[in-house]
């Protein structure tokens, strides 16, 4: 088998969170430049000062995801692959953590309260239980969201608009309010809430096709291909939503009245094409990060697992074949029988 042992007990609770907001960590350090590249293709053509600042200095529109990311490198630095970095992993902290490690424990609850009226385990009550962990997870991590996107479309050599995460907090809730840290935060939920149910959803249906169907067993192949199939599904539905989100959050006090004057403005210079920009991108950029995130929650929740249970991750055994194994090394240990042992296989398998 590929990975940890599969535990018959179900993770608890509070290894699920935990697992969950570590794995979404490793996959935004992984993923970080292609979130970056996404959201500089999404505020393309966005009628503020920093993106026309960009264009003058030197900035081309009009960029693939990768052309973006050497655009970047070759104007900017490497080091502005990752700007916002330290705000995206504190997003993912509280963000992951409720989302996906509640997910579960929600749609169970869902599932014993409409027990009698649909079957247990429906995709009525998964969704459900996407879009409320979704949605939830949104109240605590807004703040958080609208920093990493404010400071990632930072352009490196112009004045920035923050000179770190700490004093992006502050100068958003001096000069905007708190309303300003919570800006976007309708058009959050309705996207997360989206990304959520499509991406748990999804990888909840497809990993259990896979595993009913015998074409694999629970394995770090098993959640790879679940994972790229729900990232493509989330992109596709989530696409829309995630720019209109992206451009809102990063526009200047006063640009736009809300979030629906934004998509208005927004299909009037680019009509229904403008909300899918930067699709590609966007898919690349989750369907990577999903399959980082699930591979790794599905490990550490095994791993979290086993030491909560007061167990160590065990060596795999040597395999012997033969009359006898090897002789004692102590002197006054007694000579072994000419006995058949048979072959030890990998008892962790």
């Amino acid at each position: 088998m590929v990975g940890l042992p599969v535990h018959r007990q179900e993770p608890t609770v509070g290894v699920k969170f935990v697992s969950a907001g570590t794995a979404a960590c490793i996959a935004d350090i992984i993923t970080f430049p292609l979130d970056v590249a996404k959201v500089r293709l999404q505020i393309q053509g966005e009628g503020s000062a920093i993106v026309k600042s960009g264009l003058k200095n030197g900035l081309s529109p009009n960029k693939g995801m990768f052309g973006m990311i050497v655009q970047i490198v070759q104007k900017e630095g490497p080091k502005s692959l990752y700007n916002g970095l330290c705000a995206g992993l504190q997003r993912q902290m509280c963000f992951a953590s409720v989302r996906i490690g509640l997910y579960d424990s929600v749609k169970n609850q869902y599932g014993a309260l409409a027990s009698g009226s649909i079957p247990p385990g429906h995709v009525a009550v998964r969704i459900l239980a996407g879009i409320t962990t979704g949605g939830m997870s949104v109240i605590f991590a807004q703040p958080t969201d609208v920093v990493k996107v404010r400071m990632q479309a930072q352009v490196t050599g112009l004045a920035p608009r923050y000179v770190g995460t700490i004093s992006a907090y502050r100068t958003i809730a001096i000069e905007e309010g708190m309303k300003g840290l919570w800006k976007g935060t309708l058009s959050n939920i309705t996207r997360n809430a989206i990304v959520n149910a499509a991406e748990l959803v999804c990888y909840d249906l497809i990993k259990e096709f896979i595993l009913a169907k015998k074409f694999m067993s629970d394995n770090v192949t098993c959640h790879f291909t679940s994972a790229f199939g729900a990232g493509f599904c989330a992109t596709v539905v989530a696409s829309p939503v995630d720019v209109v989100k992206t451009r809102f959050m990063n526009s200047h006090h006063g640009q736009y009245s809300g979030a629906v004057d934004c998509a208005v403005k927004m299909f009037k210079e680019g009509g229904f094409k403008a909300f899918y920009k930067g699709f590609m991108p966007s898919f690349i950029r989750l369907g990577s990060w999903n399959i980082c995130m699930f591979v790794t929650f599905e490990q550490l929740k095994r791993l979290f697992t086993h030491v909560s249970q007061g167990g160590r991750i065990m060596p795999v055994p040597r395999v012997y074949a033969g009359v006898h194994p090897p002789t004692p090394t102590t002197r006054d240990a007694a000579p072994l029988e000419k006995t058949f042992y048979p072959i030890v296989i990998n008892q962790y398998d």
